[in-house]
């Protein structure tokens, strides 16, 4: 089953989008979703910080910053293929 990783932090409203485009997605496309916060971890904080939202799918990067529902979609079904 593909593996979908949501990074991500408190208070940031990209985030909270990206998190309502997974759910829409997520109703078309099967998949497990995992929520990381990047300031429980010094490593996601360094690699993640200026980028987040970041969401890979079965550790292939899928999208950050500005996440639309159709780009996450796509590159879904991409990885899922």
């Amino acid at each position: 089953m593909l593996k979908v990783t949501l990074y991500t932090k408190m208070n940031c409203p990209l985030c909270d989008k990206a998190y309502e485009a997974i759910k829409e997605v997520n109703k078309e496309i099967d998949f497990n979703l995992e929520i990381l916060d990047i300031y429980e971890d010094d490593h996601l904080l360094e690699e993640y910080q200026l980028l987040i939202p970041v969401i890979k799918g079965n550790d292939n990067l899928i999208a950050y910053g500005q996440i639309s529902k159709e780009l996450l979609r796509k590159r879904l079904l991409e990885t899922n293929s």
